[in-house]
């Protein structure tokens, strides 16, 4: 029955995959569509809200969950639609939510094959990740050192808790899709998704990311004088 139900979530997953590049959905996901097509969304929101945000928000899961490329023209599609606040919080629920999804696919199909595999990596990488996993991924989360979906992956495959793997993403997401969602909110003074990143935003990620491995660095100094 394991096997039969891990066979049907597969195949939809690959279904959905495929079908995004065979039907070119792609070509909708793009600066320029959203730029022009920024009042109808805005009206049919207006005319649908809990629709609106019922089919966006169910969108953004799947698309996270199985890593769908667009993820920052749909969080940019938030903040035209509902508005930098809003947007931000339907963004950061749904982000969290896809990610943690995919998080689980990972560790129910991959998982024991990683174990077996990966086995003397593993031991050493675990104890690791168990004493630290909310300050490491709430780095990778601020910092995008590695696409998310590769975090997604790889998480799945540790034995991060999932809990703590949930409010580390929300956390850590948050000031990247409320900095997307202001941006869409504005998108008609906007010329290019190039202007939206400026120096100095991604520095202060940077910060923020190096602000959230203090308890780490404290750790081991704390250590370090007790031994």
């Amino acid at each position: 029955m394991k096997n039969i139900k891990g066979i049907i979530i597969i195949s939809l997953i690959v279904a959905i995959f495929l079908g995004f590049f065979y039907f070119d959905l792609g070509r909708f996901l793009n600066f320029e569509t959203l730029k022009e097509s920024r009042n109808q969304l805005q009206d049919f929101y207006h005319n649908n809200i809990l629709l609106t945000i019922l089919i966006f928000a169910s969108i953004y899961i799947v698309s996270t969950s199985i890593s769908i490329p667009g993820a920052t023209i749909l969080t940019l599609s938030g903040g035209v639609i509902f508005g930098t606040y809003l947007g931000t919080f339907i963004i950061i629920i749904s982000a969290t939510i896809g990610a943690t999804l995919a998080l689980l696919f990972s560790r129910f199909f991959l998982q024991n094959y990683a174990q077996k595999k990966f086995k003397k990596q593993l031991l050493v990488i675990n104890p690791k990740i168990d004493e630290n996993a909310f300050s490491y991924l709430l780095f990778l989360r601020l910092v995008p050192i590695f696409p998310f979906f590769v975090i997604n992956l790889v998480s799945g495959l540790t034995n991060v808790k999932v809990r703590t793997y949930f409010f580390a993403s929300l956390i850590g997401m948050l000031p990247g899709s409320f900095v997307f969602c202001n941006a869409g909110s504005q998108i008609a003074s906007i010329n290019s998704q190039s202007e939206i990143l400026s120096t100095r935003v991604i520095m202060a990620f940077v910060l923020l990311g190096f602000l959230s491995l203090i308890p780490i660095v404290h750790k081991k100094l704390k250590r370090k004088v007790a031994g």
